[in-house]
């Protein structure tokens, strides 16, 4: 596993739909290293934080695998690495090997897996085409989160190591498939309800939608 890119953007306006859109969804390629810090990285900012960025957002991951998805997608499309808003672009490092908790080494930085992406209206932005939310969804190829666990430099070419594995085992796509089910299996509900390093705002979530499978079994019986 490498990091096979390293992008960064800072927020830009962009019109879209008749208004102007504030987004840091553009990313470009940059050369040498970056100091990463628990927020972002050195150069990149994200433009809403209500629903961007943050520690458990800091960095964003995309496999380079998947471009070759896209260009079939996204025909004449020019796709540079950075191009779906990811800071790294990865080498060897899928969502279905991803868990939430697992610790990795690149450089001197070390980083936590804490969640999938859930692309916004700004990924329609970004390619002029707001229909690419749901293929990008139904594709399952999103890409994930990282926290910032050691603060550190990183560049193209670092290797990435697998520090530590989560004991729990909760992958990163049992929770964009425990999103995405119109009936969300009990027990792995419990389980992200309970994995400490699953973002509060994801287990409040799931919290919701066992107590309404509660309710629902409730008024069945009676």
């Amino acid at each position: 596993m490498r990091i096979r890119s390293l992008n960064i953007g800072l927020p830009r306006q962009i019109p879209f739909q008749g208004r102007s859109v504030k987004t840091s969804i553009f990313k470009s390629p940059v050369e040498g290293r970056r100091r990463v810090s628990r927020l972002n990285i050195e150069g990149d900012e994200q433009s809403d934080l209500t629903v961007h960025g943050g520690v458990d957002k800091a960095v964003y991951c995309y496999a380079s695998e998947h471009y070759d998805f896209w260009r079939r997608e996204l025909p004449g499309v020019p796709l540079p690495w950075g191009a779906f808003g990811e800071n790294l672009t990865t080498d060897g490092l899928l969502e279905g090997a991803a868990f939430v908790g697992d610790r990795l080494r690149a450089g001197s930085a070390e980083f936590v897996v804490t969640q999938p992406r859930l692309p916004c209206y700004k990924l329609g932005v970004r390619f002029g085409r707001p229909d690419i939310l749901k293929t990008f969804l139904e594709s399952r190829r999103i890409g994930f989160y990282l926290s910032v666990a050691v603060e550190g430099e990183v560049g193209a070419g670092d290797e990435i190591a697998l520090v530590s594995s989560d004991d729990e085992r909760l992958g990163v796509m049992d929770v964009l498939e425990l999103y995405l089910a119109r009936k969300p299996d009990r027990e792995l509900l419990r389980r992200a309800i309970e994995h400490p390093s699953l973002p509060e705002s994801w287990r409040d979530h799931f919290r919701s939608e066992l107590e309404g499978m509660g309710d629902d079994e409730g008024r069945a019986a009676g």
